[in-house]
C-alpha cells in the first residue's frame, strides 16, 4: 500500500527496476537508479542533521537532480519546497525565510545570484549544489553564509541504508508557493495523503499506464506540473523533463520522445493549437488546467490531434485537482470543467452556505482527501479559505474543513460545472457581474486575436470599465474591427470600453498564465 509520496518510486522500482523513470536531454534514469539516488539524498539530508518536517528547498530548472532532491527530502521525513526557477533572488529569499528552509538545493550559477540575499534567511544552514564544489566562499559571499556541499557527496552515499524520520500520511510532505500576483505568495501545505490521493485519482481517470510517456513542460513548483511526476511514478510511467524555449520545441519533443501525455495551461494550448501536428502523433491524451480553455482552441485541438483524448480540468493549489470533463462529453459541453474527480465532492454554494439550485451561480467548495493543510504560518488567510464544509452532520464535535475556492461556477441540470470567474476578478459594470473569460472567449472565437486578456478598472459612472489587451492575429486587425466584433457577439454592458493592441506576447506569471494584474498596472500607469 502506498501511504507516503516517495513510496511510489520505491514500489515502481520493485516492480519494474529497469523501466525508464526520467529522461533529461540525453540522460535517462531507470526506476532502480532513481530509487538509489532518492535514498542517497535522504541519507545526505539526515547526515546534515535535518529533523522531521524541516524544509528542503529546491531552486533550479527541471532536471533529474531536482526530482531526486524533492523526493529524497520526503524519504528523509522532511518537507520539500519547490521554488519556481523564474523567480528573482529577492523572491526566492522571501520563500526561504517564510517557511524556515534549512537546506537549499540549487546550481552553482544560481548560488552566485542568491549570495547577496541569503544572509536574510537566518534558518538556512546548508547549500547542496549540483556538480562538484569547493569550501571556499564565492566572490563577495559573506563568510557567515551556509556551509556548501557538492553533488558528489550525495552520490558517495549511494547504497547506504537509510531510515528516515517516522512519518504518517497526514504529515506535511511539501509546501507549494502560489505566484503571489496580489501581495506576497502563500505557502500551501500539502500532506502525503493529499499528494497520494491526488495522484491515484488523476491517474485513474486518465487511464495512465506504465507504458505512458509524459512530457513535463510546466514548472514543478506548480501543483499541476508536480502532478506529472506523482501520477507517473504511481503507475511506473516515464517522464521526460523539458525546459522549452518555444512551443515548436514541444511538438518536436513529442515526436522524438514518443510522448503519449501532455499537460499545459490555456495560453500555451492556444499557441500549440496553431502548430502543424503530424498525422502519426503519439499523443494519447492531453490535459488543460490553470484556467478556462477557449472553445475555439478546443475545436482546433480536436482537429489537429484527432487521436488524442482531451481532458478539460479545474484545480486549485489548495486542493490539487477538483473536476474533470470526460472526453466523451467534450463535443456536447466544450465549455464545461466537468464534474468532481474520484474521491472528492464539489459543491456550489450561496454566500449563506446553502446549496445552489441548477444553473444558479455560486462559490465552488471542495471537500475530501485532497484538501490541503492550509497556508504556512498564515492563520488569518487559512481561516478565510478553509472553513467547515456546508451541510455536514451537526453532531460532529470537530467539523470537517473544506476549501472555499473564491471561484464562481454554475452546475447544470446534469451535474456538469461551468466556470464563471474568480470572485476577485469579476468585473462589475452598472450592476452586472461580468466574467473576464466570457469576454475573452468571444474575442478568441472571432479569430481576430492570437492572445487576449480582459480586466476591470475603476470607473466613476459605471463602477468599473472593461479593458481588453490583445495581440492581433494579423496586421490587418485594428481596434475598430475588434470593437465591431464585440458589439456583434456581446450585450452592450459586456463590450470593452478600452481596447489595447500589442505586438509582443502578453506577459506570463511564473506558472505560465497570462498576468492580468501586471497588464492592469501597466494600463493604469499609462506605460
Amino acid at each position: 500500500m502506498n501511504y507516503l509520496i516517495h513510496d511510489s518510486i520505491f514500489n515502481s522500482a520493485a516492480r519494474t527496476p529497469n523501466a525508464e523513470a526520467l529522461v533529461y536531454g540525453e540522460v535517462g534514469c531507470t526506476y532502480a537508479a532513481l530509487a538509489l539516488q532518492v535514498r542517497a539524498a535522504a541519507a545526505l539530508f539526515l547526515a546534515h542533521g535535518l529533523g522531521p518536517g524541516e524544509r528542503v528547498a529546491v531552486y533550479m530548472e527541471k532536471r533529474i537532480e531536482n526530482v531526486v532532491a524533492m523526493f529524497g527530502a520526503a524519504a528523509a521525513g522532511c518537507v520539500f519546497v519547490p521554488v519556481n526557477p523564474l523567480l528573482k533572488p529577492n523572491q526566492v529569499a522571501y520563500i526561504l525565510a517564510d517557511c524556515n528552509v534549512r537546506l537549499l538545493v540549487t546550481t552553482p550559477e544560481r548560488q552566485a545570484l542568491l549570495a547577496p540575499v541569503l544572509a536574510s534567511c537566518p534558518d538556512l544552514r546548508t547549500l547542496l549544489l549540483t556538480g562538484a564544489t569547493s569550501s571556499v566562499p564565492s566572490a563577495g559571499q559573506p563568510p557567515a553564509l551556509p556551509a556548501t556541499v557538492g553533488w558528489p557527496q550525495l552520490e558517495a552515499l549511494a547504497g547506504t541504508p537509510v531510515q528516515g524520520h517516522r512519518r504518517i500520511d497526514t504529515d506535511m510532505a511539501a509546501i507549494l508557493y502560489t505566484s503571489g500576483s496580489t501581495g506576497e505568495p502563500k505557502g500551501v501545505v500539502l500532506s502525503h495523503r493529499n499528494m497520494v490521493a491526488g495522484a491515484a485519482s488523476v491517474a485513474g481517470y486518465l487511464g495512465l499506464e506504465a507504458s505512458d510517456r509524459l512530457l513535463a513542460v510546466l514548472p514543478m513548483s506548480f501543483d499541476y506540473g508536480l502532478s506529472q511526476l506523482t501520477t507517473a511514478f504511481l503507475r511506473g510511467a516515464a517522464v521526460v523533463l523539458m525546459n522549452y524555449l518555444f512551443p515548436k520545441d514541444i511538438a518536436a519533443a513529442v515526436r522524438a520522445e514518443r510522448i503519449t501525455g501532455l499537460a499545459a495551461v490555456p495560453p500555451l494550448w492556444i499557441t500549440l493549437a496553431r502548430l502543424e501536428w503530424p498525422a502519426d502523433c503519439t499523443l494519447r491524451f492531453i490535459t488543460n488546467s490553470g484556467g478556462a480553455m477557449p472553445v475555439v482552441t478546443v475545436e482546433a485541438l480536436r482537429q489537429a490531434l484527432p487521436r488524442a483524448e482531451i481532458f478539460l480540468m479545474y484545480g486549485l493549489t489548495e486542493a490539487f485537482r477538483s473536476t474533470y470533463l470526460p472526453p466523451a462529453e467534450l463535443a456536447r459541453r466544450p465549455d464545461s470543467i466537468g464534474r468532481a474527480i474520484p474521491n472528492a465532492e464539489v459543491l456550489v454554494v450561496r454566500p449563506d452556505g446553502t446549496l445552489c439550485e441548477a444553473d444558479e451561480p455560486g462559490e465552488l467548495v471542495h471537500r475530501g482527501a485532497l484538501v490541503s493543510l492550509g497556508y504556512w504560518n498564515d492563520p488569518a488567510r487559512t481561516a478565510q479559505r478553509f472553513r467547515p464544509a456546508p451541510g455536514r452532520e451537526s453532531g460532529l464535535p470537530l467539523p470537517e474543513l473544506a476549501v472555499w475556492s473564491g471561484d464562481t461556477v454554475r452546475r447544470d441540470a446534469d451535474g456538469y460545472l461551468y466556470f464563471i470567474g474568480r470572485n476577485d476578478e469579476l468585473i462589475k459594470v452598472s450592476g452586472y457581474r461580468i466574467s473576464p473569460s466570457e469576454v475573452e472567449s468571444a474575442l478568441y472565437a472571432s479569430g481576430l486575436v492570437s492572445e487576449v486578456a480582459v480586466f476591470g478598472i475603476d470607473d466613476m459612472q459605471q463602477g468599473q470599465a472593461i479593458v481588453a489587451v490583445a495581440v492581433p492575429a494579423t496586421v490587418q486587425v485594428d481596434r475598430a474591427g475588434l470593437l465591431a466584433e464585440c458589439r456583434r457577439q456581446l450585450p452592450a454592458y459586456m463590450v470593452p470600453a478600452h481596447i489595447v493592441l500589442r505586438e509582443q506576447a502578453l506577459p506570463r506569471n511564473p506558472n505560465g498564465k497570462i498576468d492580468r494584474n501586471l497588464l492592469r498596472h501597466t494600463f493604469q500607469s499609462g506605460a
